[in-house]
């Protein structure tokens, strides 16, 4: 009886640990979140490369530093792996950056700084879901640009990091008017890398921005986009129950985009980011999420499901 007993209670412990695992931001412990850049894998390294190069248009757009692209491969949470091609390459992002507004508000809110009201919230939604303009240059002009430069560069998170080619960076209003404040590298006013932009989602599911409280809050900001452009395109026709966590942005020949999907099926389950220079940006992304998910079920985590 009292061997039965105990074998249920360790059912019901390994069961739970389980449902913790299934759950955003994850359940793993401090000492096993290791930096992604440590995590760069060869063999996913290789598969992307090869999917990737393969296709003329896009070789040519790697080659010319004009096509950047990140994954990290999180059906294993304690076994992630990741892989970039121009990973530390900056560039123009359009609406991308506007999650580094986002994490400063959420910075400022946790400290005190900014009030959370029902106009910053609205805002905070708006800003990410629909991309609204102007919610993003309201709650710009509510977290000031020293803010989000301070968050950016804290040692905390370097998302934005001279020595591996800046990243993360909002020095301008969006729709016009204003100062500006420009990064130091380039002079872009809103800039990415996609290794930048695959490092805050990777801290962000495991609830490593601000507090795991306010990264679970930014996790339902970032949840079910508005905008079904680019990524969110395919991954509507192949995953349509995935949970999507998505920010993009795109201006003239500039496209970026960047999601976190969480499938029912274990085997979806990863980051993507990619930043495109070309008139066909949009439909490029959109064509980049099959050979992505073929590179993943190349390598050694993918487990075939019946």
């Amino acid at each position: 009886m009292k061997t039965s007993v105990i074998t249920i209670t360790l059912l019901l412990l390994w069961h739970g640990m389980l449902l913790a695992q299934e759950e955003l931001p994850l359940s793993v412990p401090n000492d096993q979140i290791k930096p992604l850049r440590s995590l760069v894998d060869t063999k996913l390294q290789m598969s992307l490369e090869n999917q990737l190069l393969k296709n003329p248009k896009w070789k040519k757009l790697i080659d010319s530093k004009r096509m950047a692209v990140g994954v990290v491969d999180l059906r294993d949470p304690n076994k992630v792996s990741f892989a970039r091609i121009n990973g530390n390459h900056m560039m123009y992002a359009a609406s991308l950056p506007k999650i580094a507004v986002l994490l400063a508000a959420m910075d400022a809110i946790e400290k005190g700084d900014l009030k959370e009201n029902s106009e910053v919230k609205k805002d905070m939604r708006l800003m990410i879901s629909k991309s609204d303009n102007a919610a993003s240059t309201r709650m710009i002009d509510r977290v000031g640009y020293d803010q989000i430069e301070h968050v950016m560069t804290d040692p905390k998170y370097e998302f934005y990091d001279e020595e591996t080619g800046g990243g993360l960076w909002v020095g301008k209003r969006y729709g016009g008017g204003g100062d500006t404040h420009r990064e130091p590298l380039k002079n872009l006013s809103h800039a990415a890398t996609v290794t930048q932009v695959c490092r805050y989602y990777y801290l962000l599911v495991n609830g490593k921005l601000v507090t795991r409280e306010r990264s679970s809050q930014m996790l339902d900001i970032l949840e079910n986009p508005a905008l079904h452009h680019k990524f969110v395109n395919t991954l509507n026709i192949l995953a349509p129950d995935a949970r999507i966590f998505r920010k993009s942005g795109s201006w003239k020949n500039y496209h970026s985009d960047s999601v976190l999907v969480w499938g029912i099926d274990k085997n979806r389950r990863y980051i993507l980011v990619a930043l495109i220079e070309d008139p066909a940006g949009e439909q490029i992304i959109r064509n980049l999420v099959r050979p992505v998910e073929t590179a993943l079920k190349t390598i050694k985590n993918y487990k075939k499901v019946n």
